[in-house]
This record gives C-alpha cells, sequence and structure tokens, in this order.
C-alpha cells in the first residue's frame, strides 16, 4: 500500500529525483562510486543510527520518527549513555529510489580512492531501516538488504507478499497483513448478506494480492464477483472510462474498492464526472479513514461506505511535537525551507523561485490556526506505527520481541513478522454540513475464534442515498424454505433459479441446495416447508361409502332373518319341507354369517380383525356353498329316487347330507388353519400406493393361503352350478335347480369380476370391493334361493300343498 504526500492536490513534492547510482567490478578490483551521492535529507549522530526511508512529503511521517527517537535519547531507563541518530531519505514513493537510498544506508557515501587498496566491504552504516510506507518499495528494499540481515520495519506497508520470510527474511511491519483485511473484508461483505459484489483494485502488488486472497475468501464464504477490475492511476483516461461503462452495465450494488488512495482519487473523480451514484462501496484502511477523500467526495458518491481501518490511537505529545517544526530550521536545510513556503503560501527571500512583490515568509508563522493537512491527525495510526517500529529495534531479538508502550499498546510479531491483525470497522455518515463522520461501528480481531472475530454494533447505519436499509446486492432473490437452489447454466453459483421440491421432499431452510425426502409415514406439507403426519386411510364405518356397505350389510342379515322367521312360521308346508328344510335353515344361517362377516373389513385393521376377515369369510362361503350343493344334490337324487326300482335315496338320506356339509367345510377350515399357522394375515402400512396417505390394509400373509380359500369356494361353487344346470329341466313342477343354477350363475359372476377389480382398485376401495363381492353374492343366493318359495308361501298359498308339488310336468312330444 502507497502512503505519498498528504497536501492539497496531492502533487508537490520536497526534493528532485537523483539518478540510480551503480556499483560495478573495476579492473584495479577496488569500489569506485558512480553518479552522484545521496544525502539524507533529515540526519542526525548518534551512537546507534537509524535508517529512514519514508514518502516525507506527508512530512508527519518524519516527525513521528524523530518523536520517538528524542523520547529514548531523553529517557534514563532506556538507553543510559547511548545516543539515538538517524538518516532520512524521501523516496517520493519510487521504489527505484528505494533501493538506491537503501544501498545508501547500508555501505554509505564515501568515495574509495583507488590508491588505498581499501576493501570493498565494511560494516552497515544503520542497525534498522524504518520504511517505506508502501508494499512495492519495501519488497524491493527487502530483497536488497535482506542479505545482510539488517532489519526493515515498515508501519503501512500490508502486501500479504511480504510475508514470505524465505524471500524476504528480514521484514517486519508494525501493520497487519493484507491477507487478515482481505479475508475480514469478505466476512464484512457475507454479513450483510451480499453475495454479488464487483471489485475495483489497484495495479500493483498492493491492490492484486489483497484482491486475490479476498477472491479466494469470497468464493469460500459463497459470495461471487460479477466483476475484478484493476488500474493504476497513471493508466490512460480510455481504460478508467472502460471501468465506468462496466460499472453502468452491472447488476451488482456492491463495489470491493481495494485502492490506494491516490488511486482512489483518480476513480472518484471520474465516478464524478458521471455523478454516478447509488452504490455501496467496500473499502479498505488505504482510504476508507482518508478525510482528503471525503472531501473530494463533492457528488456523495461514497456516502454510506463501510471498510476496515487502523484503530485509532493517542500517543501522549505527539502531536504537539509533529506541529513544532521550527526545530528543523536550521542554515541549509532546504527541506524546511520548501516545506514552509507550501505550507503558508510564501517564498523565502533567499528561495531561488523568489518574486518581486510575492509574499515573503518570516519562519514565525504561527501554525496554532492553520487548517491544512499537515495539523489533520487523522493519520495517527499510522504515526503510532512508526512509533512503535523504533521502540522494537532498541530491543534485541526482534521478532521474539514483546512489551508494551507507555500507552498500553502490546507490540509483538509473529513468525512471519506481523504484529496482531486488529481493524475498527468504520462507516461514513454525512453530516448535516455536508462533512463525513468518520463512526466506529464494529471490530475485527484475527486472534479470536472464527466466530467471534467479525462483530458490529447495532447502530443505526446510513447507507447509499440516505437510506436506512441495507443495501441489497444478488445475483438471485434468496430461495424460500420449500424450494430448491439450481444453478444457472453458464453463471457462477450466486446466481441460480429456485425449484419448488418434489411430492414427499421438503428444504426447511433458506437458500437449501437440497430437498430433503420425508420418512415413510410422513408427506410434505402444500408449502414443502415440512414433512406431516400421512394420513391414515382405511374403509371406515364413518364415511359414506363405510355407512352404505354397512347397512347393506345389516340390510341382508336382516332379510335374511325375516326370510328364516317366514320359513320357521311355514315349516310344516310342503315348500319348506321339499328338498330338506334343514339345509334351508343352514343354508340361511350361513348366509347370515356372510352378511355379518363384511362388517369385519370395515373399520382400523388390527392383528385380529386381518386373520379373522379372510378365515370367517372363506368358512362361511364354504358352508353356504355346502348346503347349496346338498340341496342340488338332493334335487338330482330325488328324481333318480322317483325312477322304478331305484333306491338311490337312502344313501344320500338326511344324515349323508349333514355330513357331507360337515366335510366340505372342515376342508376348509384345515386350509384356514394351516394358512393362519404358516403365515397368517397381518396389519399392514401400505406407503407405496397412495403418496400422501398410508393406506391401512391387511397383508395376506401366504397368498398361497388366500388363494387356496378362495379356489376352494370357487371349486364348491363350479361343481355346484354344473349340477344345478343338469338339474335344471328336471319334470317337477317346482324344480328348486333352477333357482340354484341362477344364484350359482350370479354367484360365479361375481367372484369372476371381483378378481381384476380388486387386483386394480387403490387402498380402501380394494376392501370396498371385496365387501360387495361378498354382499352381492350373497343376496344372490337369498334372493334367487327362497324369495320364489316366500312368494308362493305368503301370496300364493294355493301353490304350497303337496299335490301341487308332485304334479309334474306334462311335455307335448311329437
Amino acid at each position: 500500500m502507497t502512503l505519498t504526500q498528504k497536501w492539497p492536490g496531492r502533487s508537490w513534492a520536497l526534493l528532485q529525483l537523483l539518478l540510480v547510482a551503480s556499483f560495478t567490478k573495476t579492473e584495479e578490483q577496488v569500489c569506485r562510486l558512480r553518479g552522484d551521492t545521496e544525502n539524507p535529507q533529515l540526519s542526525k549522530d548518534g551512537d546507534i543510527i537509524f535508517g529512514g526511508i519514508l514518502n516525507l512529503g506527508a512530512f508527519q511521517i518524519a516527525q513521528a520518527m524523530l518523536f520517538a527517537i528524542e523520547e529514548i535519547n531523553n529517557s534514563t531507563d532506556l538507553l543510559p549513555g547511548i545516543s539515538l541518530g538517524y538518516k532520512m531519505y524521501d523516496t517520493c514513493g519510487s521504489a527505484a529510489r528505494s533501493v538506491k537510498v537503501a544501498l545508501a544506508l547500508t555501505n554509505g557515501n564515501e568515495v574509495v580512492s583507488t590508491l588505498s587498496k581499501a576493501p570493498c566491504t565494511r560494516s552497515a552504516q544503520v542497525q534498522a531501516i524504518i520504511g517505506e510506507t508502501s508494499s512495492s518499495p519495501c519488497m524491493a528494499i527487502a530483497t536488497v538488504i535482506g542479505p545482510f540481515y539488517i532489519p526493515e520495519i515498515s508501519p503501512f506497508a500490508t502486501c500479504a507478499c511480504l510475508s514470505d520470510k524465505t524471500k524476504y527474511p528480514s521484514f517486519l511491519r508494525t501493520i497487519p497483513s493484507d491477507y487478515y483485511q482481505s479475508r475480514a473484508l469478505a466476512q464484512l461483505v457475507k454479513y450483510f448478506g451480499w453475495t454479488w459484489v464487483g471489485a475495483i483494485r489497484s495495479n500493483d502488488d498492493y491492490g492484486n494480492n489483497g484482491m486475490a486472497i479476498f477472491t479466494e475468501t469470497a468464493q469460500q464464504l459463497g459470495i461471487c464477483l460479477e466483476y475484478s477490475l484493476s488500474f493504476f492511476r497513471t493508466d490512460p483516461p480510455n481504460k478508467i472510462q472502460k471501468i465506468i461503462e462496466i460499472i453502468k452495465l452491472s447488476t451488482c450494488k456492491v463495489i470491493i474498492a481495494f485502492l490506494t488512495y491516490l488511486d482512489m482519487d483518480v476513480l472518484l473523480y471520474t465516478l464524478s464526472l458521471y455523478n454516478l451514484t447509488g452504490y455501496q462501496w467496500v473499502g479498505t484502511e488505504a482510504w476508507i479513514f482518508d478525510s482528503q477523500t471525503a472531501e473530494m467526495d463533492k457528488h456523495h458518491i461514497l456516502d454510506g461506505a463501510i471498510g476496515l481501518s487502523i484503530p485509532k490511537a493517542q500517543v501522549s505529545g505527539m502531536r504537539e511535537f509533529i506541529l513544532d517544526v521550527k526545530p528543523l530550521n536550521s542554515p541549509g536545510n532546504k527541506m524546511f525551507a520548501e516545506f514552509w513556503e507550501t505550507l503558508f503560501n510564501c517564498k523565502f527571500k533567499q528561495s531561488n523561485t523568489w518574486i518581486e512583490n510575492q509574499r515573503e515568509c518570516t519562519g514565525h508563522e504561527d501554525l496554532s490556526g492553520l487548517q491544512s493537512s499537515f495539523t489533520d491527525m487523522s493519520l495517527m495510526p499510522i504515526f503510532n506505527n512508526v512509533y512503535k517500529g523504533v521502540y522494537a529495534v532498541i530491543l534485541q531479538h526482534i521478532r521474539k520481541i514483546r512489551f508494551k508502550t507507555k500507552e498500553g499498546d502490546e507490540v509483538y510479531f509473529n513468525e512471519n513478522g506481523d504484529p496482531p491483525a486488529k481493524y475498527e470497522i468504520i462507516h461514513w455518515q454525512p453530516t448535516k454540513n455536508g462533512v463525513v463522520d468518520f463512526v466506529t461501528v464494529g471490530l475485527y480481531d484475527a486472534s479470536l475464534p472464527a466466530d467471534k472475530q467479525l462483530s458490529l454494533q447495532n447502530k443505526s447505519l446510513i447507507w447509499a442515498q440516505n437510506s436506512k436499509q441495507v443495501p441489497v446486492s444478488v445475483c438471485s432473490e434468496k430461495c424460500p424454505p420449500g424450494t430448491r437452489k439450481v444453478l444457472q447454466k453458464g453463471k457462477p453459483v450466486c446466481c441460480y433459479d429456485c425449484i419448488r421440491c418434489a411430492e414427499g421432499e421438503i428444504s426447511n431452510t433458506t437458500d437449501s441446495i437440497t430437498c430433503v425426502q420425508c420418512q415413510p409415514e410422513f408427506w410434505s406439507n402444500e408449502r414443502r416447508d415440512a414433512c406431516v403426519k400421512k394420513e391414515a386411510e382405511f374403509l371406515s364405518f364413518e364415511e359414506i361409502m363405510g355407512a352404505l356397505l354397512t347397512a347393506a350389510s345389516l340390510f341382508g342379515t336382516c332379510m335374511t332373518a325375516v326370510v328364516a322367521f317366514i320359513f320357521f312360521r311355514h315349516r310344516k308346508t310342503p315348500i319348506v319341507r321339499a328338498n330338506n328344510s334343514e339345509l334351508s335353515f343352514l343354508l340361511l344361517f350361513s348366509l347370515t354369517l356372510c352378511f355379518l362377516c363384511s362388517l369385519t373389513f370395515i373399520g382400523r385393521p388390527s392383528e385380529w380383525s386381518c386373520m379373522l376377515r379372510h378365515t370367517a369369510f372363506g368358512i362361511t362361503f364354504v358352508l353356504c356353498i355346502s348346503c347349496v350343493l346338498g340341496k342340488t344334490m338332493v334335487v338330482l337324487m330325488a328324481f333318480r329316487a322317483s325312477l322304478p326300482g331305484s333306491n338311490v335315496m337312502k344313501w344320500f338320506g338326511p344324515t349323508q347330507q349333514r355330513l357331507s356339509v360337515l366335510a366340505f367345510t372342515l376342508i376348509q377350515v384345515v386350509i384356514c388353519i394351516l394358512w393362519l399357522t404358516i403365515s397368517p394375515p397381518f396389519p399392514f402400512k401400505n406407503f407405496k400406493e397412495i403418496k400422501d396417505k398410508i393406506i391401512l390394509e391387511c397383508a395376506l400373509g401366504s397368498t398361497v393361503g388366500f388363494w387356496a380359500v378362495l379356489g376352494y369356494i370357487g371349486l364348491l361353487a363350479s361343481f355346484c352350478f354344473i349340477l344345478a344346470f343338469l338339474a335344471r329341466k328336471l319334470p317337477d313342477n317346482f324344480n328348486e335347480a333352477k333357482f340354484i343354477t341362477f344364484s350359482m350363475l350370479i354367484f360365479c359372476a361375481v367372484w369372476i369380476t371381483f378378481i381384476p377389480a380388486y387386483v386394480s382398485s387403490p387402498g380402501k376401495f380394494s376392501v370396498a370391493v371385496e365387501i360387495f363381492a361378498i354382499l352381492a353374492s350373497s343376496f344372490g343366493l337369498l334372493i334367487c334361493i327362497f324369495i320364489p318359495k316366500c312368494y308362493i308361501v305368503l301370496l300364493r298359498p294355493d301353490k304350497n300343498t303337496k299335490k301341487n308339488m308332485m304334479v309334474r310336468e306334462v311335455k307335448n312330444t311329437i
């Protein structure tokens, strides 16, 4: 970083540049000085000599160094009996001149005679060098004097590159490295949520190295740079104009300015020409606390700027010493004369540029009422760094020292020769009279844990264009909960689209990069920001479908009970006694169970209900079909028995009928017992059928057992249907086989259509299909077999006679 003269216009220089002296090896193999000798602008003899390589345009820096030296010389405790001297050179910020004076401080300027045969080497003239105040000259100086191990202590060179001890082994500084400042700036930008920023830097070691570290840290923190531009104050105007055009076309509203204050002044001037306001500027210590930069900002372009500054410091007695420059008014001190002439806008008569009628300098003008950059003490933190650097040299083992100044500042250097990194966060707040107030709004301390390094106070900040709202500078707005970020093709990671999470997935944080799948028993809510428990779905008694099926089941049960009551009241009538009334009552009982077993399919599935519903259905239907099969066989056997010489009915009497029903039913019971023993049905939560609901159903357990139960029912029903179909045209006046045929036809049709409907129906509808099949087949048996008989019993009693039942149809034959 650079620090040159602090004067209005910043173009005044105290001394003319000298030619760089070069040393060559002559044929006589002795040293000869080529070029003009380098004489210090300020010097004093002493036992220990300090070298000063400074930009004396900022005259206060030289005064700060002198103050520290004089304070040590006047102390009776620090170096009793030893005096400190100094040799100070003005470099005007030139790296070439800095190298030349560094060599002069190291080897001296004495002319060595070619006849003396004196050696070219001698002890160094100085024990330490204070300076330079910018990074590039410091790198040049450190490279030259590094092999001599002469300490160079800079108060204001911040480039992180100078921490490389393999290249600059004797370099130290009393200002933190830009490694910490760059990282602190990135954290500051992240703190305010600025993820889409522009960057402008000085095209020198200070700007390029500092911005490189900032860019690396910013990427780690999720900050993107829309552009990163560099320039130097001596660049042609069209290059700076291109920077202005890029800023105008950009979408970011925050600009990181890693610039020296001289470069910042040039940029600010160009920005003023275009009246480019409304941007939030983030600055480095090079210009953020510079009062003259603030004075130049007449168009309020930098209003609300925020950045890092060296912590404020006060050294008692230093301000008074700096302002007391009269002791430097010694004969031949050209530096004092030029300084005084510029300060008071006057001329000494002995000056080469004296003009008649021009105001004459007396050398006794009063500084107390003067308002100029010289009386501005805003650079006191830098003066304090010079002060600490001088004190550090007087102690042995500079890198291992650790001491406190009289003001309580602790001074030490780490393994890279850097001091502890501490910064104040400075905010530009314009006042009513147009003067910028540099307000400290926070601190940054790199020695603290990472989460505590940056701390900001809860102050009301005034941002660009007098806004009290923190500026927003993002490429894409934050993705709210319920969405995820999807990067835009070909753009930085800060530019993205917000895509809504898919069903069953959520994101409950802002700017989530992924959506999280909900647990199986949960589902995403409408906003996709929380997982809610899935609704359990099962066929319940409360819903309409469940209530209708329940009503149908109870209606069938009541209807069967009425038929049973009618048959019981007329149990001695021929039509009831026909075809074994005992089987009729058993069939009515089994139909009642069939209607009632459908109720086990309704309600929340449990372990017992799952086992009961399938086994009860299987056994009751087999009992029902067995009774129908028995009645069908009775019809066939009765016809056979009516033939001459037939005694078949004795083999199929009431006992045999009961045993056949019992045998057929026991087979189904055995199948059910095996099913329940090996792998019984069990309650199951189906998460796959319907995504946003849990289907509570009964898993079959053993599918073989389930299809064995259904298969056995189908086998009996098919056999019964075949027998009834064969007996449908027997010549009885009231042939029950016809009605059994119809009932079995309905039964088989229902269960054949049930299978595909059951398989394809989702969730509770599959249960409803099964219940419907049970009820439909039960109603089919009840209506087809018993309703015609009830019709005769109740409405046509004239046909309910034994004679009528025994009459056979007489068919016309040709």
